[in-house]
């Protein structure tokens, strides 16, 4: 017997909308998130402008982003534990609404030249501190919203969403700089955030933590915060990948952060734009990926999908290298976001379906650590290595280490049996 037609399933849209048509908490959901991270793209590009536009100093930039990370990973162990004990909405709003007036903040002082580097690196601060606690919340929110009958598509209509802002975001952000000034661009962004703040407003329902499990009595707060680590250990899916993602992450994220803008505008001198297209590829492969995965409600033999995503993008930086046409080089990079991307929405449903409701925020929030903790290390390591062996050979070898890391542990039974 045939089975039906994934993407009419006697329905008059593609099985990737149906979560905005069915499903009134993930439209609030989307929209709010999808206008929230298209205001951050935006500042993402303001923040260098503004801080070289007040110091000239890339010090004064590396200043600026490990004041935003540092307290983002700082929180992330103990972030869990208030997402698993308050109401997530509640906790989502109270962070929108914080980053919305330190936006406005930004812009207020920016117009009026009252911004300093000093001000700046407080402000960012505590940014990245609302960021620590939003995400977690965030996660776990998705993981009740986003039901079992519309969660692939879900997850592929919020992937979608963030790679449009990876296409569109920056290039807004030089607009409003270039024709307006870079304070408005945070103005801006504070209004994604008070839009979003605006649509978690019908979610409080759905932020409720509803436990499953009694709790065995009273438990220390240091125990509890860390109590994630318990359920992450049952399952061999889940231990094995973050454990392997806190290594692979500096492989990948060293590589395309450092080492292919390095390629790109200096070892092949290509013009200045080839690199904008090149991540543009990058972001239009991820979305491909997003759009082929939401147009199934089951998918089967995922660890082999996934970790051959991770396969596929090892491969595509070792090959790039050795490519010196800019067409190539934005089909491997296509292939690469693809690749990366199966991987995110394999992990993502993953979770929402193996971990529990009341235990989702503590896993989220060290399953972020895992991703970021490492990640300074990482791209300082990569940086030295890159000086050390030469930038190409560098990029050869990590992207050999993250194809011969999947290939061994594909081995595992836990992780190649995962379906």
């Amino acid at each position: 017997m045939p089975e039906p037609n994934p993407i009419i399933n006697n329905k008059k849209y593609p099985l990737i909308f149906e979560p905005l048509v069915i499903s009134k908490p993930f439209r609030a959901l989307w929209i709010g998130n999808s206008l929230s991270v298209f205001g951050s793209s935006i500042s993402g590009v303001i923040v260098p402008i503004l801080v070289y536009s007040l110091s000239h100093s890339t010090v004064a930039m590396g200043l600026i982003m490990t004041a935003y990370m540092l307290p983002n990973v700082l929180i992330l162990p103990f972030a869990g534990i208030f997402v698993d004990r308050i109401n997530r909405a509640k906790l989502m709003r109270s962070a929108d609404i914080i980053r919305c007036l330190l936006a406005f903040l930004v812009m207020l002082l920016g117009l009026a030249g009252q911004l300093t580097i000093q001000v700046l690196t407080v402000i960012m601060a505590l940014l990245g501190f609302m960021d620590g606690l939003f995400q977690p919340a965030f996660s776990a929110l998705r993981a009740t919203v986003f039901a079992p009958e519309i969660r692939n598509s879900a997850n592929a209509l919020n992937q979608l969403s963030v790679q449009s802002t990876r296409l569109f975001g920056p290039a807004i952000g030089g607009l409003i700089v270039g024709f307006l000034s870079a304070p408005i661009g945070f103005g801006i962004d504070g209004l994604t955030y008070l839009i979003s703040f605006i649509c978690l407003l019908f979610l409080t329902n759905e932020g409720r933590i509803i436990k499953t499990v009694k709790s065995p009595g009273k438990v220390s707060f240091i125990r509890e915060c860390f109590g994630g680590i318990q359920v992450i250990m049952k399952n061999t899916w889940l231990w094995v990948t973050i454990v392997a993602f806190s290594f692979l992450n500096i492989c990948t994220a060293g590589v395309i952060v450092i080492l292919v803008p390095w390629l790109i505008n200096v070892h092949d001198a290509f013009p200045a734009y080839v690199y904008g297209l090149i991540m543009s590829g990058e972001a239009i492969g991820a979305a491909l990926a997003a759009f082929i995965f939401g147009m199934r409600k089951t998918w089967r033999f995922r660890g082999f999908i996934a970790y051959g995503g991770i396969c596929v993008v090892g491969l595509s930086l070792f090959f790039m290298p050795l490519i010196h046409q800019v067409s190539l080089i934005i089909a491997l990079m296509t292939v690469e976001g693809m690749g990366m991307m199966a991987f995110g929405l394999v992990w993502e449903t993953s979770l929402q379906e193996l971990v529990a409701p009341e235990a989702f925020g503590r896993v989220a929030s060290l399953d972020m650590l895992g991703s970021f903790a490492l990640l300074p290390a990482g791209y300082l390591f990569t940086g030295w290595f890159a000086k050390a062996v030469g930038g190409s050979f560098a990029m050869m070898i990590m992207g050999a280490v993250v194809v011969v890391s999947t290939l061994l542990i594909l081995c595992i039974p836990g992780i190649r049996k995962f379906d």
